[in-house]
Parts: structure tokens; C-alpha cells; sequence
């Protein structure tokens, strides 16, 4: 079993043609994510969702589909796969994703405790999110 880093993923899944680096990069990438067995650490997809919003001004639906994508590979196995699709879910449903990761990372707790109330806590419950976001006072 291999494990990736971000750039692996984010040559792989985005056609960047102005890019002469990206070009070389590619096929190196297509390499690696055909091995017959590939780990993606949780924090490599969060660094990738930054990634593709940043730079390739990807949005929900499209970190969407390129998550769930990398959940059908048949040779890919990811990090806390349970947490990572309710996070997707989250994330489409209109929370910061790093905000629905954190989240479903810890849902065997009862409560999630954060500063953020506006942009985390409101829209956690606005979703009916579990656990319950509360804001530390």
C-alpha cells in the first residue's frame, strides 16, 4: 500500500494545460493512483478541498464529485471514509468543509465546543448537524 500526498490528488484530478510543471506531473500521478492499493489520509483530502477552492476555484459540488470519485476507486482506501461522507454531505449543504470534517471526526462525542458561532455553530444547527455545536462563553 502507497499513500498519497495532495499534489498526487490534485494532478490527478485536475487538467491544468497552461501548467508545464502540471503536465510533466500527471502521468506520475495516474502512476500512483493506479497502484493496487492507495491510502488517502483524512488530512490530505482537507488540504485538497483548500487546494481545489483556492486555486482552482472548485466549489462544494465539485470537491463533491471528486471525493466521491475517490471513494469508488476499487484500490483506494480513505482515512475515516464514514466521517469523510458525512463531511461531503455537510460541506454541500453549505458548511465550511474543514468546519463538517471536524464535525463528523467527532461525532462519538456529544457535543463539538468551538468559538465560531455565525459561520459553524448557526449553520451546524440550522442543518441539524450531531453532535451539537456549542460556542464556548
Amino acid at each position: 500500500m502507497i499513500s498519497v500526498d495532495t499534489n498526487i490528488l490534485a494532478r490527478f484530478y485536475v487538467d491544468d494545460p497552461d501548467d508545464p510543471e502540471a503536465r510533466k506531473q500527471r502521468p506520475a500521478a495516474r502512476r500512483a493512483m493506479e497502484s493496487p492499493s492507495v491510502f488517502v489520509p483524512a488530512s490530505v483530502l482537507l488540504e485538497l478541498e483548500w487546494v481545489l477552492r483556492a486555486f482552482y476555484e472548485f466549489g462544494p459540488a465539485d470537491f463533491a464529485a471528486v471525493v466521491n470519485h475517490l471513494l469508488g476507486l476499487p484500490n483506494v482506501a480513505v482515512e475515516s471514509r464514514a466521517a469523510m461522507t458525512q463531511a461531503i454531505d455537510a460541506h454541500g449543504a453549505g458548511l465550511d468543509f474543514a468546519d463538517a470534517l471536524h464535525l463528523a471526526s467527532s461525532r462519538h462525542c456529544e457535543a463539538l465546543v468551538t468559538f465560531d458561532d455565525r459561520r459553524f455553530a448557526r449553520r451546524a444547527e440550522k442543518l441539524g448537524l450531531q453532535p451539537a455545536v456549542s460556542v464556548a462563553r
